[in-house]
């Protein structure tokens, strides 16, 4: 797909405010590598993702920039091919592409948190050799099967599995719902083995059997490609499955809570977006003879977003801290998904009545938004399921080790 510079590249100006100083908790290292990020956003992402969005096309041209600003799993060790730098870098780096667009962070966040995660944690050092280097790079994409036709909330339930052949695996099932998968080269599969626990395996493109069906369409993250997996007799080598037998549904809950908490991070972002975005509309949109922003109402309303969002970027923070000391918890992990995408959704729906009919309107971004987040409160746990394990936690023994 062609995209017309002249008619649809749109400069991003894109400025920061810091009412609270927030940003002196981040060191001089965390800010160089937040500004690389933003300056590649505003010249390489804004200008053209409308076009692609509105296309449901992903611009596979942007997959060398997100490697070059280490999007790709930047916590890597540099002998892995990452940056070798910590999940605070991470999170500004993941903040700054879903200012750009939830899609393509989505796309960023699956592959190091879902895909390369999960190899560096709990692979072998022959898989960290063969798989990291090249996804760091973005010379291959990942993606991650989990969420079946009939099983999403429930990896329990998941049909999906193989079984021993002697020297390899069979690997049988369908996965729905998938980002990334009309790219990627390798793919994370979670599936049962023969006495019902769960392994991830490593299935490659190209194994014969393992195929990727239509591109979904999609409400909202349109320039993100989503699609099914279908395996079929897929012969899998026994060195391609992940860590210690019996071990497999842990490393799953704890590579969920990971990515949920990179979600959180990039959901605080489109919170902020649209704080924004609703602020620069106040300060143009006159009403009565004077701009919204004179008007108490929407004073009150714009306190109200900017406090909660504060709120919830502290939580983050704190979050991002356990992760760095390796001690997030995959309880921790729902709560900060819930909330963060809740306090997300929240802020834009304001901004989307604050805008008025505007706000309706597909030329303005703030709707844009209203269609994109509306997954977040879905994907990778919904709402409902994280107060589940929330509550279950809550009543369990374990409780204090969420207010530690």
């Amino acid at each position: 797909m062609s995209v017309n510079k002249s008619k649809n590249m749109k400069p991003d100006l894109f400025q920061a405010p810091d009412y609270y100083q927030i940003d002196d908790l981040l060191t001089e290292e965390h800010k160089l590598v937040r500004e690389a990020a933003r300056e590649w956003v505003k010249r390489d992402v804004s200008p053209i993702i409308e076009e692609y969005a509105q296309n449901a096309k992903f611009p596979k041209q942007i997959i060398k920039g997100l490697a070059d600003i280490g999007a790709f799993g930047p916590y890597i060790p540099e002998e892995y091919g990452g940056a070798g730098l910590d999940q605070i870098s991470y999170g500004l780096i993941m903040q700054e592409i879903e200012r750009g667009d939830s899609g393509v962070r989505s796309t960023a966040s699956v592959q190091s948190s879902l895909v390369m995660y999960p190899i560096w944690k709990y692979g072998n050092e022959a898989q960290r050799n063969k798989f990291l280097p090249k996804l760091a790079s973005g010379e291959w994409m990942g993606c991650f099967g989990l969420t079946e036709p009939d099983h999403g909330s429930n990896p329990g339930g998941m049909t999906t599995n193989f079984k021993d052949m002697g020297d390899h695996y069979l690997l049988n099932g369908a996965k729905m719902w998938i980002s990334n998968a009309p790219l990627a080269q390798v793919a994370v599969v979670w599936a049962k083995n023969e006495e019902g626990r769960i392994h991830g395996l490593i299935v490659e493109r190209g194994m014969e059997g393992f195929e990727r069906g239509r591109n979904l369409d999609k409400m909202g993250q349109k320039a993100q490609d989503t699609a099914e997996l279908f395996f079929s007799n897929v012969k899998i080598p026994k060195d391609n499955v992940l860590g210690e037998p019996g071990k497999g549904f842990l490393y799953l809950m704890h590579g969920l809570a990971e990515e949920r908490l990179q979600g959180a991070v990039g959901f605080i972002a489109g919170a902020r977006l649209a704080f924004n975005i609703t602020r620069e509309f106040c300060m143009e949109r006159k009403m009565f003879g004077k701009t919204l922003a004179h008007m108490q109402n929407t004073q009150f309303k714009m306190a109200e977003m900017d406090m909660e969002i504060d709120m919830a970027q502290t939580y983050v923070d704190h979050c991002v801290d356990l992760l760095n000391a390796d001690q997030l918890t995959p309880e921790i992990g729902a709560k900060v998904k819930c909330l963060t995408s809740e306090i997300e959704w929240k802020m834009i729906d304001l901004g989307v009545q604050l805008h008025g009919g505007a706000g309706y309107m597909r030329e303005y971004p703030i709707c844009e938004m209203f269609t994109d987040a509306r997954v977040n409160r879905i994907y990778a746990g919904t709402s409902e399921v994280m107060k589940l394990i929330v509550g279950r936690e809550i009543f369990s023994d374990g409780y204090s080790s969420i207010l530690d």
